[in-house]
Order: C-alpha cells, then sequence, then structure tokens
C-alpha cells in the first residue's frame, strides 16, 4: 500500500498551528503558497494550486480557512482537509482576469466573518514568495495592523518529521533508485538529455508517483558542472559525465537521488573528481549526529574538502533540509545557528565542479563537474543518520555505462 499522510496527522497539524500563532501573540496568520512552493498550504490542508496562488488563513482561535482564487472552488473543496474555503481576487492567476461573474469575499469579510474584529498583528508565512497582491490588500483593508514576518509557525513543524512523512520520503527514493536504473540501462550515445529526462518520468509515473520532486535533472559534458540545471536537447557522446538526479513525489513529499554516470570509460580527471566526491559524500554523512551544531557540520566538511586539495571545485555543501520540497529549510552551512535533532531529515548534497581554466578541467579538455545525492534523516544515541535511499557506495560498480 502506498504511504500517505492521514486526516487525523493534518487535523493535528492544524491544532499545533493555532497554538503556535496563539504563543506568537499573532491575531492570525497568513499562510501562503503557490504551484511551485506548495509546501506550506498543502502541509495544513493537503490542497495544491494550479496556475493560481493559495492560503491557509490560520486565526488563533475558531475555524482554518483555505484561501483561493475564483477557479478552482471545485478542485479545491475535492482536495481540502480545511472545510472553510474562500474565493479571493487576490490569488487569481497571474493573467489577472476580472471576474465579473464571479462572486468573491475580500480580506475586510474574512477577518470580520471569522475573528469579529479588527487584527493588530498579522502574521506572514511564506515570506519569500508571499504575493504582492495579497500584501497590498492586507495593507490597505488594515492600515493599523502589523504584518509580521512567520515563516517559522511553519517551518519549526516541518523540520520535525513524523513516521508517516519517512514513509513518504522512503518511497519516493525508491522510486528514484528504479528510475536511475533504467536511465543506465538505455543510455546510448546519441540520446538527448530529454530523451533519458523522459525515461525518468515514465518510471516514476509508472511505479506510483504523483509528480516529478524536481524537474529531472540530466546534464551532460559542460553541463554536468552546472549546479541548477534543465535537461536540453543536448546529444550526449561517449566519454561525458552525466550528471543524473532523478526525483519523485509521493504525497507530498519529495526525494531527489543523483549519481555521476559516465558513457564509456571514466578518464583520469573524472575518475579523481568522482572518487573524491563520493568519499566527501560518505564522510559528510558520519558527521550529521544528533545533538551536533549544523555549523559545526558544515565547518568540518569544508576543512575536509580543502585539506585533500578541492577546495577550488567546492561551490556549496553539505545538506539541505528535505520534505515536501527538494530544497527547503533548514540549511546546513556555517551560519547556522541550531543543532541537529532526531528525525530532521536532509539531503546530502555532494556537488563539486571544475571551473574553466582549473587543473582538472584542462586535464579533462573542457569543465565537467559531478553529484553524489541522496536522502537521510537523523537517529538518536550518537548514530550516523539514516539513509532513505540506497547506499551509493553500492553504484561505484555501475559509474561507466557500457558503450
Amino acid at each position: 500500500m502506498r504511504p500517505q499522510i492521514p486526516d487525523a496527522e493534518f487535523a493535528q497539524r492544524q491544532r499545533r498551528t493555532q497554538e503556535l500563532v496563539k504563543e506568537a501573540g499573532l491575531d492570525a496568520v497568513i499562510v501562503h503558497s503557490n504551484e511551485a512552493d506548495f509546501a506550506n498550504v498543502r502541509y495544513l490542508s493537503d490542497y495544491w494550486p494550479l496556475f493560481e496562488s493559495a492560503g491557509v488563513f490560520v486565526p488563533a482561535e475558531g475555524p482554518l480557512v483555505l484561501l483561493i482564487g475564483p477557479e478552482s472552488e471545485t478542485f479545491a473543496r475535492s482536495r481540502t482537509k480545511v472545510p472553510e474555503v474562500r474565493k479571493l481576487v487576490e490569488y487569481r492567476e497571474p493573467a489577472e482576469p476580472d471576474y465579473p461573474g464571479i462572486e468573491v469575499a475580500t480580506f475586510k469579510g474574512l477577518f470580520d466573518e471569522m475573528l469579529g474584529r479588527e487584527p493588530k498583528r498579522i502574521g506572514l508565512a511564506g515570506w519569500a514568495i508571499f504575493p504582492l497582491p495579497v500584501f497590498l490588500s492586507l495593507s490597505k483593508t488594515f492600515p493599523n495592523a502589523k504584518l509580521v514576518k512567520a515563516d517559522n509557525i511553519m517551518f519549526s513543524q516541518r523540520s520535525i518529521k513524523s513516521e508517516n512523512e519517512i514513509a513518504c520520503l522512503k518511497e519516493s527514493f525508491r522510486l528514484c533508485e528504479l528510475a536511475l536504473e533504467e536511465i543506465r540501462m538505455r543510455m546510448r550515445p546519441g540520446m538527448t538529455e530529454l530523451q533519458l529526462a523522459g525515461i525518468a518520468q515514465e518510471v516514476i509515473y509508472r511505479e506510483g508517483a504523483e509528480y516529478e520532486g524536481l524537474p529531472q535533472y540530466v546534464l551532460a559534458a559542460e553541463a554536468s558542472s552546472h549546479a541548477i540545471g534543465r535537461a536540453s536537447y543536448r546529444k550526449i557522446q561517449v566519454g561525458d559525465v552525466v550528471q543524473i538526479n532523478t526525483s519523485s513525489r509521493v504525497h507530498g513529499y519529495s526525494g531527489s537521488l543523483g549519481v555521476p554516470l559516465c558513457l564509456g570509460k571514466r578518464s583520469d580527471a573524472v575518475k579523481k573528481l568522482l572518487d573524491f566526491g563520493l568519499e566527501a559524500h560518505e564522510f559528510s554523512r558520519k558527521l550529521a549526529l544528533d545533538e551536533t551544531p549544523a555549523k559545526d557540520v558544515a565547518t568540518k566538511y569544508e576543512a575536509f574538502v580543502k585539506e585533500h586539495g578541492f577546495g577550488e571545485y567546492l561551490l556549496y555543501g553539505p545538506y539541505h533540509g528535505l520534505g515536501m520540497i527538494e530544497v527547503e529549510r533548514p540549511w546546513v552551512e556555517e551560519t547556522s545557528d541550531y543543532s541537529l535533532r532526531p528525525n530532521m531529515t536532509f539531503q546530502i548534497d555532494t556537488f563539486f565542479y571544475t571551473p574553466q581554466g582549473s587543473e582538472l578541467a584542462g586535464q579533462k579538455g573542457s569543465p565537467f563537474g559531478c553529484r553524489w545525492e541522496n536522502g537521510c534523516r537523523i537517529v538518536p544515541d550518537g548514530k550516523i543518520p539514516e539513509l532513505l535511499g540506497p547506499d551509493l557506495k553500492d553504484w561505484t560498480s555501475r559509474i561507466e555505462v557500457p558503450v
């Protein structure tokens, strides 16, 4: 049976969010999401907007309300775990239709109905993607209210995963490995990156994913040096390094599995970077123990990379948060100010690239890169984090794809 988040867990999240709103001294929080970053709204309601954006009105007391654009009412009501739904023009699609024949609610009416008074402090969660029309409407409607950044009300909950969430992530990684293996089996010279990305899509949907977790990374030759990229019509040639990151989503939870493949035999330069990349990947995993300050993990990882002479090939690392979005808070960086806790989940994202003019790029004849990536969860009692995907050491004998 495919894992999922039960209704009781959604109800528990809603109650906890209201407790945090009250503790923060806020009258209400408006939680925001859009199609690309749907996590906060879906975490509370299981609703994932399409074209439009969406919000959840969370008062300190009283019923929660799902806020949607004018077109999505039947879709939203078929999905939401928040029974109250209101349409607001501020959440309409970016083409900004007027919808003259559709009756919509207003923020004044919403607060009068659900709060019974004008608010003094309104929290905004989803700050980095909060839409200007919603922000301006709140400011105009309630000029005496203070709008407060309230992201931590959501992230403090989302950073610690339940057993159901972890089960969804593990299933996602299982699908990612199936896609990765099929790409390896079917990869041939002359195929395009997009054709290989299509294989990944075929596999994850066939095996039960609801969507991709991020665009399938198939980045060959010089494009393998991209930290972020999209597959293209570039044809894969013998000797190319191909950065593969397969992804899938299971009931909102997104895993991503990264392995560098080489079409044919690896050159010495490619072997050197790929082998060290896996060594660094394994080293960083052993650092992430319960109660360890996150900044210590980042500092020790960077020192390890530099001590081995690969400092110029390091762009970032070693971990970023994992959950409903494949890259989410918290990050593990030298500026991090928290300690690791059991059931935090992370991507061990080990990425190296060879800039133009670097020694390894010169040996290869052009820039290239590699990414080893896997999910893990922090466990108690000083134990090494549990992998959510396969042990990538098992892939070392499969890096070179026969021609």
